[in-house]
């Protein structure tokens, strides 16, 4: 957990204490647009899907844009076809979610899939499930987007 941000490794504290003492009900949730591509006929090339471009914000690292790009090429083929949807997804993911939340919600992910009990903290305390709801939810938006 060395690479861990301070921010989020500050929400992994205040878990562990609120849980340590019991805590009562989850934190308040911090709630944070589509368009979809038109058929084509059939022998027709279909452009490249592009993200919306209202609200974009330029927050995502480049490295961050890419490591989602090739997680997401290896689940859907490594095509060119499949460089322009996820490219589009991860655009589409930054006009809905600010980086910092998505960059919460993928540690939160990660942290989660180690075994062990000091790790369901993080797959059985509300505050992080709707963090990771909400990252949830940017890529369902996405792949509406994006892939169809």
């Amino acid at each position: 957990m060395s690479d861990v941000k301070p921010h989020v490794m500050h929400l992994i504290a205040g878990a562990m204490l609120a849980l340590s003492l019991a805590a009562g009900p989850a934190l308040a949730q911090d709630a944070s647009s589509g368009t979809t591509l038109a058929p084509v006929p059939a022998g027709a090339s279909k452009p490249a899907p592009k993200a919306p471009s209202a609200g974009l914000v330029n927050d995502y690292p480049t490295v961050a844009r890419a490591d989602y790009v090739f997680g997401c090429m290896a689940a859907n083929g490594q095509t060119r076809q499949a460089l322009e949807k996820c490219s589009c997804s991860i655009d589409t993911i930054a006009t809905i979610l600010p980086y910092k939340k998505y960059e919460d919600a993928e540690t939160i992910l990660s942290v989660g899939q180690v075994a062990g009990q000091q790790s369901e903290i993080f797959r059985s305390t509300a505050m992080f499930r709707d963090i990771v709801a909400d990252l949830r939810r940017a890529q369902a938006e996405a792949e509406v987007t994006c892939f169809y």
